[in-house]
């Protein structure tokens, strides 16, 4: 029996835990899209927080404290840096520099960046594809109550509290999507936007030239899962960047983002009094616990998501 391919657009925690459940399936081929929009320089050294994110959740080393960096890490190299009087606020563990350290290696030497991710994927261990948007830099930058800010200064440096009333992607208009981006769309049994922060996570990948376009004439199903249960997200500023940007912060605000590509809404069964004006927008919702405390969690809405899809093929 042939393997589903199944595509995943995915950023941050919400998307590299559904990623987790996913990939626990042995029955399918995935493929996982990530954000590279939050990538930047960090002591000369290029960063990657989404993806590493990805390969560490998917590597079964991250911190599930924190839910990004390596479990049992060290600060010695940070400890070092400050003493010299370096800014440390972006915590970087000594485990986590070796990695940040290839990857600036490979680039500087001249490899195209999809090799590299593919390259330290291998190294990881992991089954599934972590398939990077664009080979080309693109940045997340936001317009706060204090300027212009990149978005590790408002996340990290200045913990999200700066209110932000603008959003731009810098170097998006010029950047092409890779062509292991848009063969997994072109080729995917299911694609699935994943619980991730629209704004920040899901739009630097689906703003890309073509790529939202490629979206919505793929013929596989697609199935979006809201990051919102209530007017909150579980990790992360979405709720308050929607609000502060005037967009509905809760699983309506989501699906006004993306209804012109999804065909079912996955949200959580306490927003069913939000049924109505979804529907408006897409007309096939399942309300059910989409809150992933645990890898049973993560398994359990991952059979939901490939059960739903096989009804709407039918």
């Amino acid at each position: 029996m042939k393997s589903e391919n199944i595509t995943l657009i995915a950023g941050g925690v919400g998307g590299a835990k559904l990623a987790e459940g996913l990939d626990a399936i042995e029955s399918i081929n995935l493929s996982i899209i990530g954000n590279i929009a939050d990538d930047d320089t960090f002591h000369g050294l290029w960063v990657s927080p989404d993806i590493d994110t990805l390969t560490y959740s998917l590597a079964k080393v991250i911190n599930r404290e924190y839910g990004w960096g390596l479990s049992d890490e060290t600060f010695n190299s940070l400890s070092t840096l400050s003493k010299l009087n370096e800014a440390t606020w972006m915590t970087l563990g000594d485990k986590d520099f070796g990695l940040h350290i290839y990857r600036t290696m490979r680039r500087n030497s001249g490899s195209r960046p999809s090799d590299i991710a593919k390259d330290i994927s291998k190294a990881f261990g992991i089954k599934s594809n972590i398939i990077l948007p664009t080979d080309d830099i693109v940045q997340t930058r936001l317009l706060t109550s204090i300027g212009w800010l990149n978005f590790q200064e408002y996340f990290v440096k200045e913990k999200c509290k700066p209110q932000i009333s603008e959003i731009k992607f810098e170097g998006i208009e010029k950047a092409l999507p890779t062509k292991e981006c848009i063969d997994s769309l072109q080729n995917a049994d299911l694609i699935i936007l994943a619980p991730s922060n629209p704004l920040v996570s899901l739009n630097p990948i689906i703003q890309l030239p073509g790529i939202r376009e490629t979206l919505i004439r793929a013929n596989a199903p697609k199935i979006g899962i809201s990051p919102f249960i209530g007017n909150k997200t579980i990790k992360g500023p979405a709720n308050k960047m929607m609000e502060e940007l005037g967009k509905r912060p809760n699983a309506i605000g989501f699906a006004e983002i993306f209804s012109d590509i999804i065909d079912l809404y996955f949200i959580d069964k306490s927003d069913k009094n939000l049924e109505e004006d979804i529907q408006k927008m897409i007309k096939n919702t399942i309300f059910t616990d989409i809150l992933m405390k645990n890898q049973k969690d993560k398994l359990n809405l991952a059979l939901l998501i490939l059960e739903a899809s096989e009804k709407l093929k039918r």
